[in-house]
């Protein structure tokens, strides 16, 4: 069992790259089906966050390949969606 409060603390690390991507912003939680849909990132910051944020990335849960004790390994390609 693991809480959602353990998983924010973790580090998102994209296996196609070896990027770290950040940590988890929010959830997507199908609540008829009780599962977690995907997970939200929030987009890098344009010129050191001065000028605000890029749009946070959505991951879906299928994308997850591991989660471990101290990061969670995704793969995404260049077609992951981006929401404002």
């Amino acid at each position: 069992m693991i809480k959602i409060s353990d998983l924010r603390q973790r580090e998102i690390v994209n296996l196609a790259d070896g990027k770290k991507l950040g940590n988890i912003k929010d959830l997507e939680i199908n609540l008829e089906e009780g599962r977690i849909e995907a997970i939200i990132i929030p987009g890098p910051g344009k010129l050191f966050g001065i000028f605000g944020k890029e749009s946070d990335y959505v991951i879906p849960w299928e994308d997850i390949k591991k989660i471990g004790v101290d990061v969670i390994l995704v793969e995404l390609n260049s077609n992951v969606s981006r929401r404002k």
